[in-house]
């Protein structure tokens, strides 16, 4: 009898814990499933908001430029886009003018700012950032000490088979984001690691560790000692070199010796690249050359330097074409034709040219999108190390 008393006592608490933790839980509604992929590449976005007036679909990568949904009898929006070409895009409802997430899908686009939605088009035959059956690497999230006593985050993928070689080492690519973007954006939107896996099973590129920053010193010092987060200089100010050169004193200073002391690395400037896109470009270009003892290899997405600062801050790189020449195995800048930084990066290759320091392009088309980015990549990639 003693034993039925606790057991009931038992089953009343659980039953009681229960009741409490259902009370406690929003209302959940219908079960929306969005987005769906269809087997003709068409996709259908859904967004349940009963009380709504209007939803529109936002996503002008694939064509829906706030397209507008439909309500059906118990309040789910819905519209069908496409064909979609297969690759991996960013969306937002715009819920009676303001944009949202899209809560039924748990994918979403690393930002500073307003954090959009990400889903993916397979391709017929698997694209070279699709999860294929391959071995695959790892992703760690790491801290470390940064500038002013802040703790710095970055995102480290090592190569499939790190852990199973306790003596081997390995060569390291800094990847670094852009403007608003964060040390994830890398990792979740350009599908770095999967890049690396698939290229590395091919036999096209070489097991490398991948270490991805956050490029904002100044939002970390903020966001850590509770200030506002500053406005986003202009390109090429004087603020914007300023923090630049914080962002390179800190990449050099603090996160390479971290990264150097937790991961198997080949600690040389031969065995060290840095690449990265947009804001992460012009950081990668003026933190490489102001520390050419420490990378030979550079790959700059959609970025440049300005002519008077390739004349005046790195003359001495710009002015000895030869000696540039033997000390970089690779200078790399791409950008698409439809980019807004097309203008400036076309003169900066032109220059290069003319002063006869050797570089290789990529012109694609396309403007300033994580699209081209992963094409990028994938090619640079394959060139490095080798």
């Amino acid at each position: 009898m003693k034993g039925f008393k606790i057991v009931k006592s038992l089953f009343t608490l659980a039953a009681a814990c229960i009741s409490f933790f259902a009370l406690s839980q929003p209302p959940r509604g219908p079960f929306v499933v969005s987005p769906k992929v269809l087997p003709d590449k068409k996709v259908t976005f859904s967004y349940l908001a009963p009380s709504a007036k209007e939803v529109k679909l936002s996503g002008g990568l694939f064509g829906a430029s706030n397209v507008p949904m439909i309500k059906d009898s118990i309040g789910i929006w819905s519209v069908t886009v496409g064909p979609v070409r297969p690759d991996i895009y960013s969306y937002n409802f715009v819920v009676d003018g303001v944009n949202v997430m899209d809560p039924a899908n748990e994918d979403f686009f690393p930002n500073e700012r307003f954090k959009s939605s990400l889903f993916e088009v397979p391709g017929f035959t698997p694209t070279i950032s699709s999860v294929r059956d391959v071995p695959h690497g790892s992703v760690n999230y790491e801290y470390y000490p940064s500038v002013e006593g802040t703790t710095g985050t970055v995102v480290v993928y090592t190569p499939p088979g790190y852990d199973k070689d306790p003596a081997k080492k390995y060569p390291v690519f800094y990847l670094i984001s852009g403007t608003t973007d964060t040390e994830e954006s890398f990792f979740k939107v350009a599908r770095t690691n999967f890049i690396l896996d698939n290229l590395i099973a091919e036999g096209k590129a070489k097991p490398m560790i991948v270490v991805m920053p956050y490029g904002n010193m100044e939002a970390r010092i903020a966001e850590q000692k509770g200030g506002p987060k500053p406005a986003d200089p202009v390109r090429d100010s004087p603020d914007g070199i300023v923090r630049m050169r914080r962002f390179s004193d800190d990449l050099t200073k603090n996160l390479i010796p971290f990264v150097d002391k937790t991961y198997r690395t080949i600690a040389n400037r031969d065995s060290r690249a840095i690449g990265g896109f947009s804001r992460g470009g012009g950081q990668t270009l003026r933190t490489s050359f102001w520390n050419i003892d420490k990378f030979a290899w550079i790959c700059a997405y959609a970025a440049n330097l300005p002519t008077s600062e390739l004349d005046g801050a790195y003359s001495a790189i710009t002015s000895n074409a030869e000696n540039t020449n033997k000390q970089l195995k690779l200078l790399w800048v791409s950008v698409g034709n439809e980019d807004f930084m097309y203008q400036d990066v076309a003169p900066f290759l032109n220059y290069l040219t003319a002063k006869k320091i050797n570089y290789k392009s990529l012109i694609t088309g396309g403007g300033h999108t994580w699209i081209n980015v992963r094409t990028y990549l994938t090619e640079t990639a394959q060139l490095l190390f080798k």
